[in-house]
């Protein structure tokens, strides 16, 4: 299956999942990543999700990283340039709904891509190889691009891998990537 059709069947099983269904799986997600070796890192990078899009529902795995006193940093998509931009989440971080309905910092502490340890990526869907497939606008493949070569990238996904996704050279796979039911290390 090619990624336009990948994309078009993932975002309708994502529409036919309840509320109740995508906070329950998103906990499971958040209980799962708890078994990876990353805790010891200090820079976490986590997306906050598109209600309406019903991604993973990153709220419990942002209490995990506050509770154990990580830097979290949040991405501001610019549409114009195709680029994030990277701000430390702190308690007077100002968020705001983007007109694509993102929750975003208004401004703040802004940090660098090489500076980040781990980054949770959102995607639709991911095969066994850790490739994945997003909304097809190449935020997250600019994105990782430019981070550290130590930098871990952990895929969160509600449905589970499936055989093969069609890959380009400057796709990116992700280290590991965590289901309701269990993680995948590649």
């Amino acid at each position: 299956m090619d990624k336009k059709t990948l994309r078009k069947k993932y975002t309708a099983l994502r529409e036919n999942l309840s509320n109740a269904e995508i906070d329950e799986q998103s906990l499971a997600i958040a209980n799962n990543a708890l078994q990876l070796p990353i805790w010891d890192k200090t820079n976490y990078h986590i997306f906050l999700p598109i209600e309406e899009k019903k991604e993973v529902n990153t709220a419990y795995l942002l209490h995990i990283l506050q509770g154990r006193d990580k830097s979290v940093i949040v991405p501001k998509a610019d549409f114009s340039t195709g680029e994030m931009i990277h701000y430390l989440l702190q308690e007077n971080t100002v968020l705001k709904l983007s007109e694509y309905n993102i929750p975003e910092p208004v401004d703040g502490i802004k940090i660098a891509p090489e500076q980040l340890d781990v980054v949770f990526v959102p995607l639709l869907v991911f095969d066994e190889n850790g490739y994945r497939v997003g909304y097809g606008k190449g935020f997250y493949d600019r994105f990782l691009a430019k981070c550290s070569k130590n930098c871990i990238m952990v895929g969160l996904s509600l449905f589970e891998a499936i055989a093969q996704i069609p890959y380009e050279n400057l796709d990116i796979p992700v280290k590991y990537c965590i289901t309701p039911q269990k993680t995948y290390s590649f």
